[in-house]
């Protein structure tokens, strides 16, 4: 069973948007850290943005454009992704990580241990 399902991505025009979804089973205990990460071809992994009990952390690139959250209710382990004014090069294959307790480095993907399959962004006219 996959830990975590990724939905939302898809095609879109430059300066346009998206908005990803990732949730985990029913019976997951609940996870303190969620976060997003993405990969282009022929690029490492690289964090987008993740969030905890207590605040949102971004990547510097997507502070301006993108928005993390979660469900409204807490014990649901979902979390979202809304991309605004992307550009071409957000074209990647975007992941959502979750962890069970507070992650030192929330945007290190090292400090994750459950992964989604992702889900494909297209950046394109």
């Amino acid at each position: 069973q996959v830990p975590l399902v990724e939905s939302g991505g898809g095609s879109v025009q430059p300066g346009g948007s998206l908005k990803l979804s990732c949730s985990a089973s029913e019976d997951t205990l609940y996870y303190n850290c969620m976060g997003w990460f993405r990969q282009a071809p022929g690029k490492e992994r690289e964090a987008v943005a993740s969030i905890d009990s207590i605040e949102p952390t971004y990547a510097d690139y997507a502070k301006d454009r993108f928005t993390i959250s979660k469900s409204k209710d807490n014990a649901e382990n979902i979390v979202y992704l809304e991309m605004n004014s992307l550009k071409p090069e957000d074209s990647a294959m975007y992941y959502c990580a979750a962890r069970h307790g507070v992650a030192p480095d929330p945007l290190a993907e090292d400090n994750y241990n459950n992964w989604g399959q992702g889900t494909q962004v297209t950046v394109s006219s």
